[in-house]
């Protein structure tokens, strides 16, 4: 069986974990992005402050990490002004903006915007993780990230966000394998759905995500932002496990409606395959750059995948 070869790779001016920058922002650059979130208030309304508590995010090996002046300053904006106007403020004056384009926001923003308050689930913490937390207005957004250091910088920097650290089992040079294999190894010894389908899944099945948070596994989630973890070289986790486990919570919703499901990154060729497979192109509504919308309803028994996904 031959490898893949994996020719996309993570330009570093697009890093998720940047070090602080060192240069200042262009006026000009500042005013138009002020002006672009703006535009945008009318649609967006007051959001709940809940904070996370720092010990339920599994950040015990993570060393705190010192916050610059400016975002110091906006991180304790969060106590006494709403969260609007703080997205402005941080997006009007910082140097790493969202790494989706205009348009693959857009697709995003609108579908949340018809939802809203929703249950949105987001795989990655980048730096667009306070944008999309201020496109859910009183809704319940989740954050899940691989990085425990990247986690705690971004609650400092944030203390609105709901976060917590997963631990994937896989490494993007197994995707192959576990795509050819996945109907041996992942499907149950009894095709009668016991509790979450994911739970119900061998324990041989790489693909199954069985560590995540409870809350995980308890709603059903109506958008999810497939964002992360990193895939783009071979020791890194890879999102096989991700699109394989939200494939799984998707066809096994226990509520009505569909699970609005949207794929970044699909220019690699290990999101564009898993997609296919588990997300199925006969569900996908749009696909716009680097990101693909799926629209996903349930199924009767989401633990059978004897004959697969699609």
């Amino acid at each position: 069986m031959q490898p893949w070869i994996f020719k996309s790779f993570q330009p570093p001016g697009k890093k998720k974990h940047p070090s602080v920058p060192h240069h200042s922002p262009n006026p000009r650059l500042l005013i138009l992005l002020a002006a672009t979130v703006a535009a945008t208030i009318f649609l967006i309304f007051l959001f709940r402050q809940s904070l996370v508590d720092p010990s339920s995010l599994c950040l015990s090996s993570a060393a705190a990490v010192p916050l610059t002046p400016s975002e110091a300053a906006i991180a304790a904006e969060f106590d006494a002004t709403p969260i609007t106007l703080v997205t402005i403020l941080h997006y009007a004056t910082a140097t790493a903006l969202p790494q989706q384009t205009k348009g693959e926001i857009r697709r995003s923003f609108d579908v949340l915007q018809s939802l809203a308050p929703c249950k949105f689930l987001v795989f990655g913490l980048g730096h667009d993780s306070l944008m999309w937390e201020s496109f859910n207005p009183r809704g319940n957004t989740l954050f899940l990230e691989e990085d425990p250091k990247w986690t705690l910088s971004a609650f400092q920097r944030f203390p609105i966000l709901r976060a917590s650290t997963v631990r994937y089992p896989t490494r993007l040079s197994e995707a192959k394998v576990l795509l050819s294999s996945y109907k041996k190894d992942c499907v149950s010894a009894s095709i009668v759905m016991v509790g979450h389908p994911l739970k119900s899944s061998d324990r041989q099945c790489k693909l199954a995500l069985t560590n995540m948070p409870d809350e995980v596994y308890e709603n059903d989630w109506d958008v999810v932002m497939i964002d992360g973890p990193r895939g783009y070289f071979s020791e890194a986790p890879g999102r096989m496990a991700v699109i394989y486990s939200v494939a799984m919570m998707a066809r096994g919703r226990r509520g009505s409606g569909v699970t609005h499901v949207f794929l970044h990154d699909v220019d690699r060729e290990v999101e564009k395959e898993y997609a296919k497979e588990f997300l199925c192109m006969k569900y996908r509504v749009e696909g716009i750059g680097k990101l693909w919308h799926f629209v996903i309803p349930p199924v009767d028994n989401a633990s059978d995948i004897t004959h697969g996904f699609c």
